[in-house]
C-alpha cells in the first residue's frame, strides 16, 4: 500500500502523544423506517481514528515542540507516524508480541508477499491493514514455526511483508509487529491561549488518521 499524499517518516513527540485523548471513528448511516424500524448502513470500510495531543503539552517547551514539528509539516500536508498507546501492537498493549499473534496469509506454493494486518474480534472479524510497522519489531512465522531475521524483508512505508522462500500450500502465514498510525494535522493553524496556559488552559492540537 502507498500513502495517499506526502509523508515524513518521523514520529510524533511520544511523551506528548502519550497524554493524547481520541481513538477510533466510524461513519454509520442510519435511516429511520416509517414503521419505527432503522436501516444501518456502514460508509467505512475501516475506522478512522482522531486524536487531540493538545491533552499531552504539560509544558511551554512542550507547546514550542509541537509549533516547530507543526511548521515543518506544513499544518496539514505532510503525515507522520502517531503512537497510539492504546492500540499499537498485534497483541494487547500490555502483552510482548509472539510471530503467532495474527494470521496475514495463507500459502499457495508461489506467493512470497503479504500486507501485515490485525485482526479485531471473532463474531464478524474486522480486518485492519497495518501500514506503519515500527523497524526491527516484525516476527514472521509459517504454520507456527518462526522465521529467521533473513526468511523476509518488511517494507515499514507499507506493511508488506516479503518472504525469501514462498509457503507451501495451506501453510499459515502468521505475525507479531509493533506499529505506528500514519496520520496528519486536522487544521492547517493551531489557536493557543498562552495567557491561561499556566492555570492549566489545554490548546487544542487535532489530528486525524490517514487512511492508505
Amino acid at each position: 500500500m502507498s500513502s495517499s499524499g506526502p509523508f515524513h517518516d518521523v514520529l510524533f513527540p511520544t511523551r506528548i502523544a502519550l497524554g493524547a485523548s481520541g481513538g477510533p471513528e466510524r461513519r454509520t448511516e442510519i435511516v429511520a423506517l416509517g414503521s419505527g424500524r432503522e436501516a444501518r448502513n456502514a460508509r467505512w470500510a475501516c475506522a478512522r481514528r482522531r486524536f487531540d495531543a493538545g491533552y499531552g503539552i504539560k509544558s511551554l517547551n512542550d507547546l514550542y515542540e509541537v509549533i516547530e514539528f507543526f511548521e515543518e509539516r506544513r499544518g496539514r500536508l505532510y503525515g507522520f507516524r502517531f503512537k497510539d498507546r492504546s492500540d499499537w501492537k498485534s497483541c494487547p498493549p500490555a502483552d510482548i508480541a509472539d510471530p503467532r499473534d495474527q494470521v496475514i496469509g495463507t500459502g499457495d506454493g508461489a506467493t512470497t508477499a503479504f500486507q501485515l494486518s490485525k485482526t479485531y474480534g471473532g463474531l464478524v472479524p474486522h480486518v485492519r491493514p497495518v501500514t506503519r510497522p515500527i523497524e526491527g519489531s516484525v516476527r514472521i512465522a509459517v504454520d507456527g514455526v518462526e522465521l529467521a531475521s533473513g526468511g523476509f524483508t518488511i517494507d515499514t512505508a507499507g506493511g508488506l511483508v516479503t518472504l525469501t522462500v514462498a509457503p507451501e500450500s495451506d501453510a499459515v502465514v502468521t505475525a507479531g509487529f509493533q506499529f505506528d498510525v500514519p496520520v496528519r494535522f486536522d487544521s492547517d493553524r493551531l489557536v493557543i491561549n498562552l495567557s491561561h496556559f499556566d492555570a492549566g488552559d489545554i490548546p487544542s492540537i487535532p489530528i486525524v488518521e490517514i487512511l492508505e
